[in-house]
């Protein structure tokens, strides 16, 4: 596997930790598609209102930036490893509650996304630092394509897989394999870390002073302005069009066969975007990809059918790529070019996790009020044209960005990150 890699990496050195990062990735998103999908699926055929799964994803965004700064004290005294093994037990725990909920689990849907926040937390500081440590400026293009490419395929085969399970079996008893299925999956993540190099962190967790860099960095400012509106666009179409495919379809498996078009595209275009898009492209890709997530908006939003929802499926699959690719990138860039970089690196990751879900919480909070005050169906399209526009906003901040060639005096050449370098 290492020779492969290197063969696609081409000159890029790739090392031990790369490889198992990248492993623990994969498996942590096919637990994630092959399941979280349908725990919305699972919430809205108990309940049956928008209401109940706003209220969830609430839950997982209120919590998972507030279990970030709690995991980035712990990170700076404790071996990162352990901070990524506590999000592995958390998520662990969330498919083990709704095991044993089961048909009650719409009643306590605040209490599992809660649940759910936290693992999210713990494990994304986690495997952020740890990305941010293990890649170089060289590598992390081909680390994020490549991530990328593993996502997309735990996107192709997980839904697909799970919605086969639950359509072939009762409803109860399909739901119940694949959140054992996940379970079982998190628990080969943990495994996989115990062969990760120890890696600690000195000093206190200055949170607040990473904070009040917005007002010194420019770079920094607009790379969380981006990650705001990026928020806003992901607090609600991450459940609204789920729920829009199942509605339409009343199928599982469609839902399953809606996400395989979509991550087979991202799929190959994950290849594609690691390959072409350089440094110097980046900007211009965020924007391609961007106009292509928006405009794509407009073939679902006033009139809809499971053909145009594939349409649908097909232009975000082949958008996120060129947006995720180099925008992952620059703001691993902005960070390790940041003031006292090496120092501060899990403030940094800290805080860029808390602005993304300032947005996604204002989102949710929003769709709320509106959907308490006018009709679901009426003015959820409405909602969604105009937090649909977050990608468009990221362009709009990332393009006066600029990083200059790192200064020798504060360049790190063994870790990823310099004095002024985003996450």
């Amino acid at each position: 596997m290492h020779k492969s890699l290197e063969k696609l990496a081409g000159k890029i050195e790739i090392s031990r930790d790369l490889i198992l990062l990248l492993v623990i990735g994969g498996l942590y998103s096919l637990s994630i598609f092959l399941s979280n999908t349908f725990v919305n699926i699972y919430l809205w055929k108990q309940a049956g209102d928008y209401v109940t799964i706003a209220f969830y994803n609430l839950g997982i965004y209120l919590f998972q930036p507030l279990t970030f700064i709690v995991a980035g004290k712990i990170a700076k005294k404790v071996d990162r490893v352990i901070v990524l093994r506590l999000g592995v037990i958390f998520l662990s725990l969330f498919f083990l509650s709704v095991l044993m909920i089961a048909e009650k689990a719409a009643t306590y849907n605040f209490m599992l996304g809660s649940v759910l926040g936290i693992g999210f937390g713990f494990y994304w500081l986690a495997f952020n630092v740890l990305t941010f440590e293990i890649t170089e400026p060289e590598s992390r293009d081909f680390f994020n394509g490549f991530l990328g490419v593993l996502q997309s395929f735990a996107g192709m085969i997980g839904p697909l897989l799970a919605g086969t399970i639950i359509a072939s079996m009762k409803e109860n008893i399909g739901y119940s394999v694949i959140f054992t299925i996940s379970f079982i999956l998190f628990i080969g993540a943990v495994v996989c870390s115990f062969f990760l190099k120890r890696r600690q962190a000195e000093g206190l967790f200055h949170f607040k002073r990473v904070l009040m860099e917005r007002g010194h960095n420019k770079n920094w400012r607009r790379i969380l302005n981006a990650h705001v509106t990026q928020g806003l666009r992901e607090g609600i179409f991450l459940f609204v069009i789920s729920i829009w495919v199942f509605i339409t379809t009343q199928s599982e498996f469609a839902l399953g066969m809606f996400n395989l078009f979509l991550s087979g595209l991202s799929f190959v275009f994950y290849f594609i975007v690691t390959k072409w898009v350089k440094p110097s492209l980046r900007k211009k890709a965020i924007l391609t990809g961007a106009l292509i997530l928006y405009f794509s908006i407009y073939i679902i939003l006033f009139s809809i059918s499971y053909t145009q929802l594939m349409i649908y499926a097909a232009l975000i699959g082949i958008a996120y790529p060129i947006v995720n690719v180099p925008y992952a990138s620059l703001t691993y860039d902005v960070i390790g070019k940041a003031r006292k970089a090496k120092e501060l690196r899990v403030e940094y990751i800290v805080v860029r996790e808390l602005f993304v879900n300032i947005g996604r919480v204002t989102a949710i909070v929003i769709f709320l009020i509106a959907i308490t005050l006018l009709s679901a169906e009426t003015i959820i399209p409405y909602l969604l044209a105009v937090f649909g526009l977050g990608h468009l906003f990221i362009y709009l901040f990332v393009k006066n960005i600029y990083l200059g060639s790192a200064g020798k005096k504060d360049t790190i050449t063994n870790e990823p990150v310099t004095d002024e370098k985003n996450r």
